[in-house]
């Protein structure tokens, strides 16, 4: 086990901690997030050396696959160390060609909850994400009927704390007139920051932002200011691009995805790049 926590550890309200440097488990199932892994063992490696490394944060969820991800986790991780915190999402199936699916009924999501807890072996989730709208955009529909579900489930002790995906501010504000909100999960990146004030108004209020897709997603960061920049610190553009993500928030923490040990560590190593001022301001200047 790593001595130092990965990009430090953040403990938002309702008292849970993460490490700032998690790591996203949905690229260990097949292609199109569908199906076994290529290489089950090299899955497996990865799993067992994000935890060698220190990160504490790992997320998924049992669409992921489906279920496939999830039964690698706990192959690879159980019985789970005490500090590692699981943070899966709700709200989505898959279909039989591998379609996502929109599942927010009541009796959808307390059958994916006890999916989760199923194929994860725990008793009690650390963390379950509502996740509402699509990847690109929220929508403003509304959300208390669903997050009550899992608010429910919450009080009943199948899930510790609570959080939100793919949402709007209002649906934010909406959730939280029901049960602490401990993290949001969105699409945030260098290029991409449409979701700028609802990442300020986390940190404000000490609620960890999760960014997804922080190199890009299935469109990886490509940008002659960031390869400069990257060039000139002798780091990786996918480095330079993760510790912009650390310093533009104090409350946001990363979750990227991958199949390689190597590009797992390449990952953790940018927790240690500080991007001097000058640097900042170049790459404040890139937007997609």
């Amino acid at each position: 086990m790593a001595s130092v926590t990965p990009g430090g550890a953040l403990t938002p309200v309702d008292g849970l901690t993460l490490s700032r440097m998690g790591y996203g488990a949905m690229q260990l199932s097949g292609p199109g997030v569908f199906g076994p892994p290529k290489d089950r063992d090299q899955a497996l490696a990865v799993l067992r050396e994000a935890v060698s490394l220190g990160i504490t944060h790992i997320d998924t969820s049992d669409f992921y696959g489906p279920a496939v991800v999830n039964e690698l986790i706990r192959e690879a991780l159980h019985p789970y160390p005490d500090d590692l915190h699981i943070v899966t999402k709700v709200g989505a199936r898959r279909g039989a060609d591998g379609s996502w699916i929109p599942s927010l009924d009541p009796a959808g999501l307390t059958a994916q909850v006890h999916d989760n807890l199923k194929h994860l072996g725990l008793d009690a989730l650390d963390v379950v994400n509502l996740r509402v709208g699509a990847v690109e955009s929220a929508t403003e529909e509304p959300v208390g009927e669903q997050f009550g579900v899992l608010a429910d489930l919450r009080r009943q002790g199948l899930i510790r704390h609570l959080g939100l995906s793919n949402v709007s501010a209002v649906q934010f504000a909406e959730a939280r007139e029901i049960a602490p909100v401990v993290t949001v999960q969105n699409l945030y990146n260098l290029a991409q920051r449409q979701d700028e004030s609802l990442l300020r108004r986390c940190a404000a209020e000490n609620i960890a932002y999760a960014s997804f897709f922080p190199l890009g997603g299935f469109n990886p960061l490509q940008h002659d200011t960031l390869n400069t920049v990257a060039a000139r610190l002798d780091a990786s553009p996918q480095q330079v691009a993760l510790a912009w993500l650390l310093q533009r928030s104090a409350t946001t923490v990363l979750i990227p995805g991958t199949a390689s040990v190597a590009h797992l560590r390449e990952n953790v190593a940018a927790a240690d790049l500080v991007l001097p001022a000058d640097a900042v301001a170049e790459l404040d200047t890139v937007v997609r």
